[in-house]
């Protein structure tokens, strides 16, 4: 079993992390900003279990996104040149700790604002023995923005986001020119974006939005073929349960 006392945050030693209080809500002080957002920071019910991964291992793997300092990525998972992939809104955890657990060699840095879901992945990560998996609690915006350094990270993954299917609430799609410029600006050459969603004019606004990025290229003629790879999540079941059709979309960084 993984405990916390095997990794820890790596930042500038001027500062300490914040880490939350287990159960508590994503502080509402880190999301101060006047903008518009893609999400609503939830807190939900825990588990015990939950709630005592929380407990015993935040510390040596999650920090709160409060854009004051960089990111060490190789000294935080005690890598040299870690191959980190961003993944944004992991939901429950079960499929980023799947696939973590798949693929050892590759780190995974998973920022969501869903209270449980951290808890249960932190459970995950200790029941499963992952060394390649830490957290981030709060807005991905800020995270890329602030806290990465460019050219950082080796993959974004974005599976089933909100997509809030009112015309109304479209700004509020994570998915926009604004969004990719900031991201693809923190990803490596020969990194890729795997977005995949069970709404299909979401899917259209990415092949749209990610196909208008000059620093992007398709790697398949529309959308890809779901990879056998990819777990299948809640959302997914959900979705193919209404009769959705499900789209993947990967791009690479050129």
């Amino acid at each position: 079993m993984v405990t916390s006392q095997t990794a820890s945050p790596a930042i500038t030693p001027d500062a300490a992390p914040l880490a939350p209080r287990p159960g508590s809500p994503v502080s509402p002080e880190l999301h101060g900003e006047r903008r518009i957002r893609s999400f609503h920071p939830r807190k939900g019910r825990m588990s015990t279990a939950q709630y005592d991964a929380l407990s015993r291992s935040w510390d040596g793997y999650g920090i709160r996104v409060d854009g004051s300092r960089r990111l060490d990525l190789d000294a935080w998972f005690g890598r040299p040149d870690a191959r980190v992939v961003l993944e944004i809104g992991f939901g429950m955890g079960d499929a980023t700790a799947t696939m973590a657990a798949a693929e050892p060699e590759r780190c995974v840095l998973a920022v969501d604002v869903h209270t449980p879901g951290h808890g249960n992945l932190l459970r995950r990560i200790e029941s499963d023995g992952l060394d390649n998996v830490r957290l981030a609690e709060g807005d991905a915006v800020v995270l890329l923005r602030d806290q990465l350094e460019p050219a950082s990270l080796d993959g974004l993954r974005i599976f089933f986001p909100d997509p809030w299917p009112k015309a109304r609430h479209h700004k509020r799609r994570l998915i926009q020119p604004e969004f990719v410029a900031l991201a693809v600006s923190r990803l490596r050459p020969g990194a890729t974006v795997h977005c995949a969603t069970d709404w299909e004019p979401y899917a259209e606004q990415m092949l749209e939005v990610l196909g208008a990025c000059p620093e992007l290229e398709n790697l398949h003629a529309e959308y890809a073929p779901r990879p056998d790879w990819r777990p299948v999540t809640k959302f997914e079941r959900q979705g193919l349960a209404k009769g959705h059709v499900v789209n993947d979309l990967l791009f690479r960084r050129v």
